[in-house]
């Protein structure tokens, strides 16, 4: 229960953090609507095109929020005076990892709404119900290891290089994963590489849930194992920020 009480705490904490920056949140929260627009919608033709399309620029829109929201934010915390009291206190790792998790949802959630609106009022998009509530599901998943990522930039990077760092993940791991283009359609060596992306794990998750295939094993194993890695580079990331802080 304590332990509840904390991840809310920090859920809390970091919710009103980043709503108090309109001029960084929106434009994140917007971009993957407007893409999906101009870039998305013209080329939904039927529906499995357009499902797919609306797939795509959701796990696009989860990208951008961890990736900007937390990988860049947190890298410009670590500077802060609020952090170095953060770090004093009793507080598990996982504790503000839980929080960060959910407080990515918290903002991917209108993000992600904003395509699928978009998706429902200008492409012949169609899903049963039980295939939007396994869409939700896949989604839910596929944040976990995908914010986990953006943490691990954040205590990884400086607060100078997290920006073009970020920038560079957003848009190498989105062509690189499948979301602009279908995989089929990637050049060469990006071809071969791109099964073992996380991006492109994510992307055959949702992918299979709305083209009305069967939940796969490989893209739920390799986002467990991207899963655990970042994991485990997000807690060392912050072990050695505290480190240097109190050495």
């Amino acid at each position: 229960m304590n332990q509840m009480k904390l991840i809310w705490v920090h859920l809390k904490a970091s919710v009103i953090e980043l709503m108090r920056i309109p001029m960084f949140t929106v434009p994140t929260l917007v971009s993957p609507a407007l893409l999906f627009l101009f870039f998305g919608v013209p080329n939904a033709h039927t529906v499995a095109d357009a499902n797919w399309f609306m797939a795509s620029y959701t796990v696009f829109a989860m990208l951008g929020i961890a990736l900007f929201q937390f990988g860049v934010n947190i890298a410009n915390d670590r500077t802060s005076p609020w952090e170095d009291y953060l770090h004093i206190l009793p507080v598990a790792p996982s504790i503000r990892f839980t929080a960060r998790v959910l407080s990515s949802l918290a903002f991917a959630l209108p993000a992600i709404g904003l395509v699928i609106v978009l998706a429902l009022f200008f492409t012949p998009v169609h899903l049963t119900l039980v295939a939007w509530l396994a869409f939700v599901m896949a989604l839910l998943v596929g944040s976990i290891p995908i914010t986990l990522f953006g943490i691990t930039i954040g205590y990884w990077a400086g607060p100078k290089s997290a920006l073009p760092v970020a920038n560079i993940c957003y848009l190498l791991l989105s062509f690189a994963g499948g979301l602009w283009v279908p995989p089929s359609f990637l050049p060469g060596i990006v071809a071969t590489l791109s099964p073992y992306l996380l991006i492109r794990q994510y992307g055959e998750l949702v992918w299979s849930v709305v083209l009305g295939q069967p939940w796969q094993i490989v893209p739920c194993l390799g986002l467990l194992v991207y899963t655990l890695i970042f994991g485990v580079l997000a807690a060392w990331g912050y072990r050695r920020d505290e480190g240097q802080r109190y050495r």
